[in-house]
């Protein structure tokens, strides 16, 4: 049996692969900083648990936008991931790094 943070030995590359990103420091820091906008617009009552609703940043953290109040906006899971190539035949604004 596989430790906490190992992969097993028959895991699919693509979840080998996405493991070792996540676990990358830029990843953590920039969920962190996700995690942090979604917390504070739960606490102003602007989106609650299962809604359905996305915290979108206007300026994407990948590209310098920051986690500031100015640069965050509430939009539908579906229209925020639309616009950022999370569906298939979707495409996204910026491009990837």
């Amino acid at each position: 049996m596989a430790k906490k943070g190992q992969t097993k030995a028959n895991a699919k590359p693509a979840s080998v692969q996405k493991r070792a990103y996540n676990s990358t420091e830029k990843s953590k820091k920039e969920r962190a900083a996700r995690n942090k906008v979604r917390r504070q617009a739960l606490a102003k009552g602007t989106v609650k648990k299962g809604d359905g609703k996305d915290i979108d940043h206007k300026k994407p953290l990948r590209n310098g936008g920051s986690t500031a109040k100015s640069n965050t906006r509430v939009r539908s899971a579906k229209a925020n991931r639309a616009d950022n190539g999370s569906y298939k035949g979707m495409t996204r604004k910026g491009g990837r790094k």
